[in-house]
């Protein structure tokens, strides 16, 4: 049955679009993706290059990744109140504005010769792209059905790493090839047109109609007088809060292992020259997108909790043995690494967020806040490359993993003390008891299909419905 979108001032939920308006939104948003992911494919490769040009050390050379993973930690809480007041649109256009600033002024940077000004630049560019991230992560969250959210999320963000791939290519044929080898000239090109794509998707959103979404929960909260009433304070999330440790531990780690990648590769000892490494970084790259998408389907079926668990497991033996793994076993190993981190980053965030109705900006901004620990995790783990080896230097992202998994392993035992341990993904929706009629009835909309419904009360939190499909469910489930 068609659904007219409404067209009051009244935030639209997910089920609210009609399909083409569902799909266009989500495309939309998506490209976003793919533009902070070619950001992040450059920024690894320009760490080796830098070595060489400027002839610093690796430590030196991380202070790239603390200033674009920094400005995560710094800005992300200003992007997430900015959006909270101005909507989710306001903040994307912020967020293209800085973006692009920074990659422009790579030029001046380039053409001085100054590693300062690249520094600053990136910390520019990485206050644009947090932004885009509290945007889109959580638009795409909520742009749906909570159970698929993860499944969402990580479809949009293989896009990323589509572009992250492509970064390390171009590197390899334009930075670390003949006169590119020792000068700057081909960077600032570079950067100048990932400047204009910036300029270019700005524009586009400038002229596009972008529905301003809201979580189900959040309109469940509104009462008549258009006014939300919060269930618990921010601070008692105890999901979200203990999200954005993993998250900082996760992204660290996963920031750590990129930034030394090219120079593991050429260190191992099998004759494989520096612009070969960043080659084999791309595939490495493209076996992380590829990761992704399989986790698109695997999402779909197996809970978002219990996934992560067992990939955080992967992440940690595969973390070891990169640190011991001689020669061509090791790289072999760095691919698996590559593999099981494709899915951690977006599960953290949907789990997170999951459920925190008029929260879920603030929220949104916090997880994004974790990127944060991109900035200190390389600097580590290139102070031990430079005293030890980087080969050894691989053991200090086993911390981030081992405390991402734990972030999961606790999460799975809190579902199963409250209702039984599961492996299929089935949909969870929260519902506030304190409602004006005294009691929350909630609906299951599958498109057409119809699933069995289970009600479960908790006497201290309100009623959990538990909706599981009986069909084969698809990427999300709109109403149309």
């Amino acid at each position: 049955m068609g659904r007219r979108a409404a067209t009051s001032s009244v935030p639209l939920t997910g089920s609210q679009l009609t399909r083409s308006q569902w799909a266009f939104a989500f495309g939309l948003v998506t490209s976003l993706f793919f533009t902070w992911g070619f950001a992040y494919g450059l920024l690894d490769v320009l760490n080796a290059h830098f070595q060489v040009v400027f002839g610093i050390d690796k430590t030196r050379s991380t202070l790239l990744q603390l200033a674009y993973f920094g400005a995560y930690l710094v800005w992300s809480p200003c992007a997430g109140i900015i959006m909270r007041k101005y909507g989710y649109k306001v903040g994307i256009h912020l967020g293209l504005t800085l973006y692009s600033l920074g990659a422009v002024f790579f030029w001046p940077s380039a053409r001085f010769e100054k590693y300062g000004g690249f520094v600053g630049c990136t910390f520019v560019i990485g206050c644009g792209l947090s932004t885009l991230e509290v945007a889109a992560n959580s638009y795409i969250a909520v742009l749906g059905s909570p159970q698929y959210a993860a499944a969402r999320l990580n479809f949009s963000q293989g896009f990323q790493g589509v572009a992250s791939f492509a970064g390390p290519l171009i590197a390899s044929r334009w930075f670390f090839q003949g006169a590119n080898a020792t000068s700057l000239h081909t960077v600032q090109w570079v950067y100048l047109a990932v400047a204009g794509l910036g300029v270019v998707l700005n524009i586009l959103f400038y002229f596009c109609a972008l529905p301003e979404i809201e979580e189900e929960y959040i309109l469940q909260q509104i009462a008549p007088t258009g006014e939300a009433e919060a269930p618990e304070s921010f601070w008692r999330q105890w999901r979200c809060l203990f999200g954005f440790v993993a998250q900082t531990a996760y992204v660290g780690a996963q920031v750590g292992v990129a930034a030394l990648a090219v120079n593991y590769i050429n260190e191992q000892g099998i004759g494989i020259s520096e612009s070969r490494a960043s080659q084999l970084f791309s595939f490495c790259q493209m076996t992380f997108t590829f990761g992704r998408f399989v986790g698109v389907l695997v999402l779909n079926f197996v809970d978002p909790a219990l996934l992560l668990t067992l990939y955080g497991v992967g992440c940690c033996v595969f973390s070891l043995s990169v640190s011991f793994a001689p020669g061509a076993a090791g790289v072999g190993c760095l691919f698996a690494l590559f593999f099981f981190e494709s899915i951690c980053y977006p599960c953290i965030f949907t789990l997170g967020t999951k459920g925190l109705g008029v929260h879920t900006k603030q929220g949104s901004g916090l997880i994004v806040m974790g990127v944060g620990g991109g900035a200190w995790y390389p600097p580590a783990q290139a102070s031990v490359a430079d005293r030890v080896s980087t080969r050894r230097s691989y053991l200090v992202p086993f911390s981030g993993y081992a405390a991402m998994t734990l972030y999961a392993l606790g999460l799975v035992l809190d579902q199963t003390r409250k209702g039984g341990f599961r492996v299929r993904n089935v949909e969870e929706v929260v519902l506030d008891t304190r409602e004006h009629n005294g009691s929350a009835e909630a609906g299951a909309k599958t498109g057409g299909a119809v699933g069995s419904v289970d009600h479960e009360k908790d006497e201290t939190k309100g009623s959990v419905e538990e909706v599981e499909r009986t069909d084969a469910p698809a990427l999300v489930h709109v109403a149309a």
